[in-house]
């Protein structure tokens, strides 16, 4: 098995390298996956085995329950800030009175906006990646780095070829990079969290810098965390120049963003400077400026450094663009779990190369707490470049006090004209009428046909629209029900906010199509199905929390509030949430379709090979985080040597295993009952 494991590890290594560095898919997604599920599989079996450049770790698993504080091998300088062009010809004039009749040049380089990050590679493995911290000191989060796709975990066929010596195949060595949340995955978390009522993230570099440390690298790996490299460092001089670097250490299969751009003068310098003002929000991440670095390193000693940062780079930092504009109108639209949320309807201005029309004013409160009014002139932002805020009223332009509209938050919806409530706590108004409320509905559907739900990607939002239109599709159950007669020859024309015309229709192909992808979504995990329907507060890694925990929907169902508060990461809100899904016969009657027409409603979890009868007749249930463990490998430990796992403190439970951060009510039960409290170590005995 050792070798097939090592084999498997090269070839799915050499497959991400080609498709995340080169844009080249070698394999089908269906293929890789194939491919991968067998590593996973071995390696379970195997640990042994385990590489360590494995690809498993993409996808993470491990729980850090605390992150260790790390002496930085290089220390990680901050760089000096400049807003404006006189302070860079003032630093290009201090250079060169530094290095005299020498002739430098700058390498100019996108500032992105992310959080600063040191990896070091030791015999071609990446073995610790640290955060910047206070620039001596740093964090290890180098389970949480390794989830970054585009990052190697090895650098099996070393190019750092400028200096052609073979010693160098096994050289130590320190990356530098930013790690950043692409644009794309940034909104797509905020587009769940609104989903799900929650407050919105405010910036990328906010939701980068929360993803990064959060202690479960499997959540992290879901985040879509993404790195440039802009740095090599070593204890030998292998390069003479930054330039140098920057090519061999993407030939070495780092990804270095191809906007880097080496200068002579510093006129070019401010050219490039111009040049990337507008350009830079057309690139995948944020940005906030530019870094101008002197090219030479002998002539980087030479300039050498200040207490706090180096003297031959500096950062020219970009103004965040604000305009002021008309504030028309403030709409209500009210999203898949009933939450209403206030948007402002602007005149039409230009941000970031694109044309702002609205901005949502997430709640309430926030209306209030900047004291908006009809007609207001306000000051629009991007956060973070991307999303457009309301950052304040522009009092200039504003509207005598008697002219004055104020803006009050509406008390019933605005699509069925229920009675808005507002739980304590909660920042959102809700509209409570689920089963009726049509953008409540169509909401609904559309989370259970999207492609982390179900994934019916023949459905789009305006095929779908029209079904409901027409009486087709009332709730997700009703998706299963539809015939080919029924679909076939449905036409709708929609004019967009553009004032064009768009048809949907449903030709024959089209048809086919939509019947197809309904039939394959069948064969989602159990945890898809869980996480599609649509109960309030339960996410995407929740349902697999829950779905691993409990194995099947019967069992689930069964579980009263304290059962479900003993899943890890289950708290409260969500534990009532789900218990007042199920509470209605509507939502028991959907499901029951949905069992019927053949979804998953049973985890099918890996196959465990058996070890030993040690645990035989014996039952466990684990609480807290362990050294040794995740909670996936000690779950199969027990039922690899005979044992089995409950769902819940009862009578029934022989031994309680407690880790770090136990939870109280547990231990308060089992203590209650007798049960057997053990640590991991007194596990392991028993195993063994």
């Amino acid at each position: 098995m050792n070798a097939r494991i090592e084999e498997l590890t090269k070839k799915i290594n050499h497959y991400n390298q080609r498709y995340y560095q080169d844009a080249v898919s070698e394999v089908s997604d269906y293929d890789f996956d194939k491919l991968l599920a067998e590593l996973i599989t071995l390696e379970n079996q195997y640990p042994q085995f385990k590489q360590a450049d494995s690809p498993t770790q993409r996808v993470g698993g491990g729980i850090t329950k605390s992150f260790d504080t790390i002496q930085h091998r290089y220390p990680m300088l901050s760089l000096s800030n400049t807003y404006n062009e006189q302070e860079i010809l003032d630093w290009d004039e201090r250079i060169r009175k530094t290095l005299g009749e020498e002739s430098y040049e700058f390498v100019c380089e996108i500032k992105f906006d992310g959080i600063s990050l040191s990896m070091t590679y030791e015999n071609s493995i990446l073995k610790q990646a640290l955060t910047r911290g206070d620039g001596t000191k740093g964090d290890d989060i180098t389970n949480n780095v390794k989830t970054i796709r585009t990052l190697p975990l090895s650098i099996n066929n070393y190019q750092l070829s400028i200096t052609n010596d073979s010693k160098n195949t096994h050289h130590s060595f320190e990356v530098r990079g930013e790690g950043f949340m692409p644009i794309t995955s940034f909104n797509r978390l905020n587009q769940e969290r609104e989903e799900m009522g929650e407050n919105l993230l405010a910036n990328p570099r906010n939701a980068a810098s929360g993803a990064f440390k959060m202690q479960d690298s499997a959540e992290v790996a879901k985040r879509g965390l993404d790195c440039y490299v802009y740095q090599f460092l070593s204890e030998d001089d292998i390069f003479e120049t930054h330039e140098q670097s920057l090519i061999a250490i993407k030939q070495a299969g780092f990804q270095v963003s191809d906007s880097w751009r080496k200068v002579k003068t510093i006129e070019e310098v401010i050219a490039y400077i111009k040049e990337w003002e507008q350009k830079r929000h057309t690139l995948p991440c944020a940005t906030d400026g530019i870094v101008i670095k002197i090219n030479n390193y002998k002539q980087r000693e030479e300039l050498g450094f200040t207490s706090k940062s180096p003297r031959w780079a500096i950062a020219y930092k970009y103004k965040a663009e604000s305009k002021s504009t008309l504030l028309k109108s403030v709409t209500f639209q009210v999203g898949r779990t009933g939450a209403v949320t206030p948007v402002a309807e602007l005149e039409p201005i230009e941000l970031a190369q694109t044309m702002v029309k609205r901005a949502t004013l997430h709640n309430a409160d926030e209306i209030e707490r900047l004291g908006l009014c009809l007609g207001d002139y306000v000051f629009v932002e991007k956060a973070g470049e991307i999303i457009p805020k309301i950052t304040g009223v522009d009092e200039n332009r504003r509207q005598t006090t008697d002219d004055r509209q104020q803006i009050l938050f509406i008390e019933n919806c605005p699509a069925c004209g229920t009675l808005l409530v507002r739980k304590e706590g909660e920042a959102a108004y809700y509209c409570t009428n689920e089963k009726d409320c049509p953008p409540q509905v169509k909401g609904k559907i559309e989370h259970f046909i999207q492609r982390k739900a179900m994934n019916i990607d023949s459905l789009g939002e305006g095929k779908l629209e029209l079904l409901f239109d027409k009486g087709l599709v009332k709730n997700i159950a009703d998706l299963y029900d539809l015939k080919y007669e029924q679909l076939l020859g449905l036409e709708k024309t929609t004019i967009d906010e553009a004032g064009k015309e768009r048809k949907t229709s449903f030709k024959e192909k089209t048809v086919q199509n939509i019947l197809e992808g309904i039939e394959k979504s069948k064969e989602q995990p159990f945890s898809k199905v869980l996480f599609s329907i649509g109960i309030r507060f339960v996410g995407e890694t929740t349902a697999e929390k829950l779905a691993a925990y409990f194995k099947n929907m019967d069992t689930l169902l069964q579980a009263d509030f304290e059962a479900l508060r003993q899943v890890p990461d289950v708290g409260e809100k969500v534990a009532q949430s789900f218990i007042a899904f199920f509470a209605e016969s509507e939502n028991i009657e959907i499901l029951n379709r949905l069992k019927a027409v053949g979804l998953q409603f049973e985890a099918s979890g890996l196959v465990v090979e058996q070890e030993s009868n040690n645990l035989e007749g014996k039952t466990f249930l684990y609480t807290g985080t362990f050294s040794n463990f995740t909670r996936e490998e000690l779950e199969a430990k027990i039922e690899a040597n005979g044992g089995k796992l409950l769902s819940g403190v009862s009578k029934k439970l022989n031994f309680l295993i407690v880790g770090d951060g136990a939870g109280p009510s547990k231990l308060q039960k089992a203590e209650q009952l007798g049960v057997k409290m053990i640590n991991e170590e007194e596990f392991s005995q028993m195993v063994n």
